[in-house]
């Protein structure tokens, strides 16, 4: 992971990024980059670590033809990006809860004692939480990593674009996807822009900060 880093500025990470609607249609990003991406992005937290993110890359011709009627006005994002992430929340995500937490004991980063009682909790409430809850749950998580995501993909030197204008009810459908079990989150386009995005005005924390 991070072999492929091109700028580590946190400051211009934070401050340059901008949501990019028209990219540069010669510049293809490998699937080797885009997986190492993801990877670097899974490091963002998640309730009890189950890491309920799951990542569909559109970046064949194909793939965008089937994707555009489903992205309403963002066709420029879908028509001129290296790929499309579709970024789904994994309601039944704590089924991977073992291997994790095996993993982590393997690994030496966890005792088998605390194993053994986070794997006894999350395996006995998080399947009996409502499905109202469980989707709560995957897309807080899966929005977490899909912020870090776009941190990455401007670390790797590439822009971004996160979009929530699409066709929820049907974008699991139509990419195969268990409907009633992967929640859709957003789709972020992902590549080298053509156009810089503008600079946008953020309201000063007295207005969003409340103390108490």
């Amino acid at each position: 992971m991070f072999n492929r880093i091109k700028n580590n500025d946190f400051t211009n990470i934070v401050k340059g990024r901008r949501s990019v609607r028209n990219y540069d249609e010669n510049i293809k990003i490998s699937k080797e980059e885009i997986s190492e991406m993801v990877m670097e992005a899974s490091l963002a937290p998640s309730s009890a670590n189950m890491q309920p993110w799951r990542v569909i890359v559109v970046d064949t011709p194909e793939g965008k033809e089937k994707l555009r009627p489903l992205v309403r006005f963002n066709t420029l994002q879908n028509d001129t990006s290296s790929a499309m992430l579709l970024i789904f929340g994994d309601t039944q995500s704590y089924l991977n809860a073992e291997e994790i937490y095996n993993t982590a004991v393997e690994q030496g980063k966890m005792p088998a004692e605390v194993r053994d009682s986070q794997l006894g909790m999350i395996l006995t409430m998080f399947p009996t939480l409502s499905n109202e809850l469980k989707v709560e749950v995957a897309k807080v998580d899966s929005s977490l990593f899909a912020m870090q995501l776009m941190l990455v993909a401007r670390a790797h030197g590439y822009d971004t674009n996160p979009m929530a204008g699409f066709e929820a009810d049907q974008l699991a459908k139509a990419f195969d996807l268990d409907e009633e079990r992967y929640a859709p989150v957003m789709i972020i386009s992902i590549g080298k822009a053509k156009d810089e995005g503008h600079e946008t005005v953020r309201l000063d924390s007295e207005k969003i900060t409340f103390w108490r």
